[in-house]
């Protein structure tokens, strides 16, 4: 049984993107899931200055979770075209600490948003970035979220469900190797 680390990354209460992650983690075969919430990792704004005096706890605790796992789901918010603060915060801390950031495990990443683009512009910033460590991640986009998105049956619109279906299907075979 895979140990799936998922977190949607903002600190939305109501996240889009939790609710997208918890639903890509929920179709990983027979995995064990850590949702994480980046809200429980809130830390002082990284600085070089503020990590002279030490690497906060929380920050050995998320990268703690990332080494447990075999596989890593996030979904990212879009803020004005980039990361979300509450992400940007975790990886600035986590990638202090040793490497690779992402532990070397398989990943998927995600976005949506209730526009039509669904994110897309931090999905390809946040690939572009993490695929440096690790150039076979997939991805998916869920545009429309609204129209698209139900909590009870996932992703509604056929297209879109087999597109998704895609990428998971090749961060599963990943998980596998």
């Amino acid at each position: 049984m895979p140990n799936i680390v998922a977190f949607g990354a903002s600190s939305s209460l109501n996240s889009i993107n939790k609710k997208l992650v918890h639903f890509a983690a929920q179709n990983v075969p027979n995995a064990t899931v850590n949702l994480l919430d980046l809200n429980d990792f809130e830390m002082p704004l990284y600085s070089t200055d503020r990590e002279k005096e030490g690497i906060p706890e929380k920050a050995h605790a998320f990268k703690a979770a990332l080494n447990r796992a075999d596989g890593i789901i996030i979904s990212f918010a879009e803020h004005n075209g980039a990361y979300t603060t509450a992400f940007k915060n975790v990886f600035d801390w986590i990638s202090r600490l040793e490497k690779p950031i992402w532990c070397g495990k398989p990943m998927l990443l995600l976005a949506t948003s209730t526009g039509v683009r669904g994110a897309k512009t931090v999905l390809e910033l946040a690939h572009l970035r993490l695929s440096r460590d690790n150039p076979t991640i997939p991805i998916f986009s869920l545009p429309s979220f609204n129209e698209t998105f139900s909590e009870k049956n996932g992703i509604t619109d056929d297209e879109l469900r087999k597109k998704f279906e895609v990428a998971l299907a090749d961060f599963v075979a990943q998980l596998k190797q």
